[in-house]
Parts: structure tokens; sequence; C-alpha cells
């Protein structure tokens, strides 16, 4: 399906709005996966590759479009095999048949899709962490307004304001927490910096959506951990601080980068995890697709099973401008994984 034609309208009024309440729950994310690459420009050197032994195996990142086919492959040679996604979905049933069972709930046995176990509001509290090489805007200092719009376009996103599903997660900013650290600047994926970063600053419990801003290496847009049983410091989300809304970075710069990386923190897969067959992204309702949508491709279809490509899908990799919504079955899932591994003691 095609853009909305008021999307666009509804972002500018998301910018706008930087007093919005925030009220978010978020969910978990993957457990035994390796890293996945959602990268930027053409001509880059390869950074979803470990760049030392610190790396952390639990992430996923997201490139941009600029070279397409060719960018993918360079930037995300770690796209989850089939026996990674098995192990995954073995330990996501595992542990949510043990939170269930808990919270003496009850879910259709085998299935993280089906009926889901929590009907509430999951409110998630947020605290962002921005990386600074200097006090100015160049060197990373991202002012406090694309901060609170980054927070209204989670919740609208989350909430179904933009045409979507509402999954029942929102936001709520408790913090802006301000470092100037050039050691620390780009931050690098999987370097012993990036995990000396979140080893200081990482605050809260697994229900702690902890975000870090900052300009990255290998002109990425962002990455996220996804949720395993126990909590560790590497934890949470990190998003390139001019993809805030109203942020310099052309065609991804209305917020859906943080939306997108929140979304595998929640235990998203990429819409087109495992192409045309398996189980793809292991959720029903997302049509098949061969491989990630760069720009807004309207009517694409690169699988032979019914339905065209979910490009306007919040985990794909188009355009801001072409992103407006996850689906039934994706909500069902983060509300499942946010039982199995967030909401646990």
């Amino acid at each position: 399906m095609g853009l909305r034609p008021n999307l666009l309208t509804r972002r500018a009024a998301g910018v706008a709005s930087t007093t919005f309440a925030l009220l978010l729950s978020t969910a978990a994310v993957g457990v035994v996966p390796a890293a996945s690459a959602y990268s930027a420009a053409p001509g880059s050197a390869s950074c979803a590759e470990p760049t030392d032994v610190h790396a952390d195996v639990h992430s996923d990142a997201r490139v941009r479009g600029g070279g397409k086919k060719a960018a993918h492959k360079r930037h995300d040679p770690n796209e989850l095999t089939a026996e990674q996604v098995q192990t995954r979905e073995a330990d996501f049933t595992a542990a949510l048949r043990t939170s269930t069972l808990r919270s003496k709930s009850s879910i259709r046995t085998g299935s993280t899709e089906g009926r889901t176990v929590a009907l509430a509001p999951i409110s998630v509290p947020v605290v962002v962490h921005v990386i600074q090489r200097d006090s100015t805007r160049a060197g990373g200092n991202i002012p406090d307004s694309l901060i609170n719009a980054q927070i209204n376009v989670l919740n609208q996103a989350y909430g179904g304001a933009t045409g979507g599903v509402a999954t029942g997660f929102t936001f709520q900013l408790q913090k802006i927490n301000r470092v100037t650290n050039a050691s620390w600047y780009p931050i690098v994926q999987g370097s012993t910096a990036e995990r000396q970063m979140k080893t200081s600053l990482r605050t809260g419990g697994k229900n702690t959506l902890n975000i870090y801003l900052g300009e990255l290496s290998d002109d990425l847009l962002g990455w996220a951990t996804f949720p395993k049983r126990t909590l560790d410091v590497m934890d949470g989300v990190v998003v390139l601080g001019e993809s805030l809304p109203n942020g310099a970075a052309t065609n991804y710069n209305q917020g859906d980068t943080g939306t997108h990386e929140v979304g595998h923190w929640l235990n998203l897969y990429h819409t087109f995890q495992g192409g045309c067959s398996g189980s793809g992204d292991s959720v029903s309702d997302t049509p098949a697709e061969r491989e990630p949508a760069f720009e807004c491709p309207t009517g694409r279809d690169t699988c032979t099973a019914t339905g065209k490509d979910p490009i306007t899908n919040f985990m794909d990799y188009t355009y801001d401008s072409c992103m407006y919504q996850f689906t039934a079955g994706q909500a069902s899932r983060m509300v499942n994984a946010w039982t199995a591994y967030r909401a646990a003691a």
C-alpha cells in the first residue's frame, strides 16, 4: 500500500507538539541473535562486523537506502539465519510460558502471537543520553526540543495515531543526560568504547528504555539490542542524533529510526527477515518480503505469497515519510515479549 496522504501533516504536528504527555511502556527484543545493520551511505566501511572482542551480538541496526541492496549486504552481514531465529523463538516461547505461569495468566501453548497475555497499557520509562564531542550542535549537542519531539513520535507511532494498530505501549521521558566525552564520539557499534559508555551510563531495570544519541560510525542510523532474560549493560537503543524530528539526516529526520529501533528492543524482526521462505519475521499479518525496501517503492511485491511488500511498516528500511504502521500481529508479539522479558523482576 502507498503513503498515507495525511502522514506528512501528522509529522509536522508531532514535531510542534513537544509537550505531549509521555507515558510509554517498552517491550522486549531479541535473545541470542547476531547483529543486523540499518546503515547509511554507499561506500562506507562495514559496521555490523564486530570491531573487538566486546562486540555485542544481541543487536540489530538500521541502514540508509543510499546504496540499496549493495549497502544492505555491506552493512548487514549478520542478518539472522534460520537457525538463529529458531533458537530465539524457542527461548521466547519458554520465557513466555514461565512468565505466564508465574503470573497465573494463560496463553495459547507454543504461540507468541495469538492471544496476548496483558491487556493493560504498558508505560515505559525513557532515559535519553546525549553523547557530545563538545557543546556545539555539530558536536552532537541535540536540543531538548528534538528529544521531546522524538518521544512524541514514539507515542504517536505506538499509539496508532499514524494509521497503524495501537500497540498498548506509551513512552514517558524521565531524564535527559548530557555527556561530553570525545572518546565516545562518534559511537562505534560493537566497540570497547560503546561498552564503556553503556556501562557508565545505563540506568534502570529491564523495563527502562535507555536511548543513546550522537554521531554514529560508518553512516549508521541506529541499532538496538534484543531482549534477554538477564539484563546486561548493553541493553538499549542507539540512534543518530540528527535522525530525530527536524534533524539534518535527509529522508530520515522524522523520528522513525527511533521507532524502528525501539521495535527491535520490543522483539520485532525486520519485515524482510527470512525473505520469502520459512516463518519470515514470525508475525503472520506482515506479508513476506524478499529483501529490504528503500525509498518508497509503492506497489513492490517480491514474493509469490499473498500481499504486497509491507513497505509502510516501521520495521522495513524505507524513508521515514513512507513508514506509518505496526500490525496487530506485531503489537501482540511486542506485548508478549514485554511479559516474557521486560516485565519480569
